[in-house]
């Protein structure tokens, strides 16, 4: 039996295309759905609710600055730049960098603290070189910058949809919160993993192992996606790494199958390879709210080229344009962290775990609008924020309504700001702006073929694996 709330729901979440092709229905005054002789038209989704399909792009370490810095119209590079450098004397100015394989800097809470140095966004060398071995060469690349002809198809969609120019880091610390963040808007370590309220907000929380497979005991906005039959996926780059498969996504980046309340809903099964993320594309299958991850070598965590993991994106974001879900999809491609790498802006304070340094992010959409720079301070708690206006009506990970409390100090989707205005939802539905993975390109040396090239992929000098 259907009924109104019921109803609701399913146009929300976009499954009136569903409804059209069944049986009519009229509402009773009992508040239930009755078969009726004539057909009804299902009213056309309005608004934010024509977006069904939202995916979220989560790459690597890079900084606003380092892809996006000499943009026109953004808040880039500002002129007269030249960072201390205590270790040679002097200061390091901003330079393009054509590198396709960058070094990067370390990016945990304290490189974060020193970045940032009081707001004086001046210690980007300095933190770099703490990682340079004593006697030995040290010439850190944190103050290069990539530009147009390095990263030809990231300023398309920049160029063509939207840039976000003030998007910032939730937390002011390295992958593994960030990623904690993009699916919970909090990161923490639990005492009790039964126990949501054992759970302490840090920007340095301990990791999930064999050991304690399912430690993160706070929720997650699958809890209420679930509750709502809201479909999702988490995608993850050539599966999973483990043991036998070390080519797949570390854990740092495959946060949510440590959540508790995933395997208390039994929708493990929901993190998938992304396999399935591009099959579903290609047929019109995509659930209502998809998170993409990487492996190592096409994340474009430094040494990772910069070519392969444009290449990887841009195949992802090729599959949506050309599926049966484009013309419902929102897109929104973002990097999880900073990377050590040089920004000028300083980071708004949200709470004591964020927000941190400022990160490129583009929305990508038929509704999103043509060549728009929004100034807008957002984070990943914007994206939840879309996604839980979108389906859930306005509900949010909140201890006092989500029916499942935690110790969460705030409600960071309330705090974030709205993502709205990137979109013209009158608008005539945007045509696929489909681009070759393996664009030209100024990168050095040259991308081989197809842009699938390796490097030696080694991330314990900055704390990532």
């Amino acid at each position: 039996m259907l009924t109104v709330a019921r109803l609701r729901l399913l146009l929300t979440a976009g499954a009136s295309a569903a409804l059209v092709a069944g049986t009519a229905f009229s509402i009773g005054v009992s508040g239930t759905a009755h078969g009726s002789v004539a057909r009804t038209a299902v009213p056309a989704l309005q608004g934010i609710h024509k977006i069904q399909h939202v995916i979220v792009i989560m790459q690597e370490n890079r900084s606003f600055d380092s892809y996006f810095g000499t943009f026109p119209g953004a808040d880039g590079l500002p002129t007269g730049v030249c960072v201390p450098d205590p270790l040679h004397g002097g200061c390091v100015k901003p330079y393009v960098n054509h590198a396709d394989s960058d070094k990067g800097g370390p990016h945990v809470d304290a490189s974060s603290t020193a970045d940032v140095n009081g707001g004086t966004m001046n210690g980007f060398v300095k933190e770099a070189e703490t990682a340079c071995a004593t006697g030995k060469p040290c010439r850190t690349d944190v103050m290069g910058y990539h530009v147009k002809s390095d990263i030809p198809n990231y300023w398309a969609y920049a160029t063509n949809f939207v840039l976000d120019d003030h998007m910032f880091e939730s937390d002011h610390s390295w992958s593994l919160p960030s990623h904690m963040q993009m699916v919970s808007a909090w990161s923490a370590t639990c005492k009790n993993p039964a126990q949501p309220m054992s759970c302490a907000g840090t920007d340095m929380p301990a990791n999930r192992t064999a050991a304690k497979p399912r430690p993160f005991a706070w929720t997650d906005l699958t809890w209420l996606l679930h509750r709502a039959n809201v479909s999702w996926g988490y995608f993850l780059d050539h599966g999973a790494k483990s043991a036998t498969h070390p080519a797949g996504v570390p854990t740092i980046w495959n946060a949510l199958p440590g959540f508790t309340d995933v395997k208390q809903d039994g929708q493990e099964a929901d993190v998938q390879p992304l396999a399935n993320f591009l099959s579903a594309a290609k047929s019109g299958t995509l659930p209502a709210v998809s998170w993409v991850v990487p492996d190592p070598a096409d994340s474009e965590h430094p040494p990772a080229l910069v070519s392969r993991g444009q290449a990887y994106v841009t195949r992802i974001i090729n599959a949506v344009m050309s599926g049966k879900d484009w013309d419902s999809s929102a897109i929104f491609l973002a990097w999880d962290d900073w990377g050590g790498f040089y920004d000028n802006m300083v980071p708004p304070h949200k709470d004591a775990t964020g927000y941190g340094i400022r990160v490129p992010a583009v929305v990508i959409s038929p509704y999103a609008r043509r060549g728009y720079i929004d100034h807008t301070v957002l984070s990943s708690d914007s994206y939840l924020r879309f996604i839980e206006d979108d389906f859930l009506g306005g509900l949010r990970l909140n201890p006092a309504t989500d029916g499942r409390p935690d110790p969460r100090p705030d409600v960071r989707e309330s705090l974030a700001n709205s993502i709205l205005q990137d979109f013209n939802f009158n608008q005539k539905p945007r045509l696929p702006l489909i681009l070759s993975p393996c664009p030209s390109s100024t990168l050095t040396p040259k991308p081989v073929a197809g842009c699938g090239g390796t490097v030696a992929l080694g991330f314990a000098s900055w704390g990532d694996t």
